[in-house]
């Protein structure tokens, strides 16, 4: 059986044989033979297309068999992958390639003409790389992995789609750093047959609930993201396929817990559930639905590597907001959360007082791309600041809160920021605020609160339409308000006041007026 070799596998050997791949909706499945064949096939290719060590990919073609192989294809030729949400729109691709300089653009279909067209306005050189359009030229064998530790292997980005991009670095050191914590903090036999259904271009879904199993050797069954109709057969997948592990976030276990009949043959063995802290009564509903022996609260971050912390105790009893202990970090809980003070001299919480979360990790990111004064507000001394509101209790640590404002849309991090950018440049706007109000089914939703110069009807619905031709879908508000003012602080816009005034408000009827039924 052929093998390959990939230095930075999380395996404490240089010599790490992956897992096999399986799609359970195509019913393909790449052993570690055809994986291993694969892969040298398409590296030779990227490597005859001239991809260089150092040069930014983007993959637009997540949560398939092709995705995982082309990211080690890159790696080996020394090159740094950026994956794309295929939910975005040409005018977000547009904004991160201005700021990313990818030097290819890699799509298993043919992309759209127009970003194809824009891409390559900027540099990048799109390749199309289903089996159709490999050249056969290109077979022979490409040259021996040309990574070193230090290089760039991945940018994730965060936020920034529509103006300031902020995509997290991390290094071939970062990440074997996160993968060796995690074989130490955890076992990794039950991650035998991995079921993913996060987006790989997420670090929770790609760095932890995916490469970590399948880069231990482990089996990895991939499915889209953010469909409800896999969700409602979740269950089946589980029975069907024998899934030992799976990672997921609150709004889906809602979702399955609603919609999907259990798993029947308790095949499950750890569950884990990140994102956002899980309350106790949606732990035992998860416990109880899934039959697992456990069910896991989870507390990962992008700048950390995705897992850093996890209730890996002996025993416990669920509770609201309970994380554990950390995996590979050290955690201290401060009363404040600039880094103007070094973490060194800053006041620590006593035990039971709530304060901001730092955290210290070898799995570090290397820093924000290009954005040295965003990196030094939230790094110093090796201390990165995480926006969590967290205690310590009993020796282990809890959230209580965030300070960051992302909005958990159905387990997609949908930035206000954002949104605020592209309603700004519409002609009419004076100002706009965007927050998440709760939604009981996907966890919250979007709204947003605007100030214009006219508010005529025709008004609303052409910077609705403005909105969703430069947004992708998921992140569109589905509740529009209009106010006279947002109130700012000498910190700048309070989303939370603002949510809180736009409650007493209506909002405004916007899909009525578009001829759309009420989302």
């Amino acid at each position: 059986m052929a093998k390959w070799v990939f230095p930075n596998a999380p395996g404490y050997s240089a010599h790490t044989r992956v897992g096999g791949l399986i799609e359970p909706l195509t019913a393909r499945h790449w052993d570690r033979g055809m994986i291993g064949r694969r892969l040298q096939a398409r590296a030779a290719f990227l490597h005859h297309r001239g991809l260089e060590p150092g040069d930014r990919v983007f993959l637009h073609y997540g949560n398939t068999l092709e995705f995982f192989v082309d990211l080690l294809a890159i790696w080996t030729l020394g090159g740094c992958v950026i994956p794309i949400d295929q939910r975005l729109t040409r005018f977000e691709i547009d904004v991160l390639a201005r700021t990313a300089r990818p030097r290819f653009s890699l799509w298993i279909d043919a992309p759209r003409g127009d970003i194809a067209a824009a891409l390559s306005a900027l540099g990048a050189q799109t390749l199309q790389m289903s089996e159709d359009h490999l050249d056969e030229a290109a077979a022979a064998p490409p040259p021996g992995a040309r990574l070193s530790m230090d290089q760039d292997a991945l940018i994730l980005f965060t936020s920034g789609t529509t103006g300031h991009p902020k995509g997290v670095v991390h290094t071939h050191r970062s990440l074997r750093a996160r993968w060796l914590a995690l074989l130490q903090s955890l076992d990794v036999r039950h991650f035998r047959k991995t079921l993913c259904l996060l987006p790989t271009h997420s670090a929770h879904g790609l760095i932890g609930n995916a490469l970590f199993p399948w880069l231990s050797g482990r089996d990895l069954h991939i499915l889209p993201p953010f469909r409800a109709d896999l969700v409602h057969r979740l269950g089946a997948f589980l029975d069907e396929y024998g899934i030992t592990f799976m990672s997921s976030v609150p709004p889906v276990w809602r979702l399955a817990l609603n919609t999907a009949a259990p798993p029947t043959r308790g095949t499950l063995e750890r569950v884990f559930c990140g994102s956002a802290p899980l309350t106790a009564q949606l732990w035992k509903e998860i416990a109880s639905w899934t039959g697992a022996r456990a069910v896991l609260n989870t507390y990962g971050i992008t700048e950390t590597g995705s897992w850093v912390a996890g209730t890996t105790l002996r025993t416990f009893v669920p509770e609201d907001g309970l994380i554990g202990v950390p995996w590979g970090a050290a955690v201290k809980v401060l009363r404040g959360a600039s880094t103007d003070t070094p973490p060194a001299f800053a006041e620590e919480c006593a035990l039971g007082e709530e304060g901001y979360v730092w955290l210290n990790t070898a799995a570090l990111m290397k820093g924000y791309l290009d954005r040295d004064d965003l990196t030094r507000q939230v790094v110093s001394q090796g201390w990165f600041t995480t926006g969590d509101i967290g205690v310590v209790r009993k020796g282990c640590l809890y959230l209580c809160g965030r300070a960051r404002e992302e909005i958990d849309k159905g387990g997609a991090n949908v930035h206000p920021g954002d949104i605020d950018g592209v309603v700004k440049r519409y002609p009419a706007t004076r100002d706009v605020c965007t927050f998440g109000v709760e939604d009981s089914l996907h966890g919250q939703k979007v709204a947003i609160a605007v100030v214009l110069d006219d508010r005529s009807p025709a008004t609303l619905t052409s910077l609705h339409r403005w909105v969703e031709g430069r947004l992708a879908e998921h992140k569109v508000p589905v509740q529009w308000y209009l106010v006279e003012a947002i109130p700012r602080t000498a910190h700048g816009v309070n989303r939370e006041q603002v949510a809180r005034h736009c409650q007493t408000l209506e909002p405004v009827p916007l899909r009525t007026m578009l001829g759309e039924p009420a989302p």
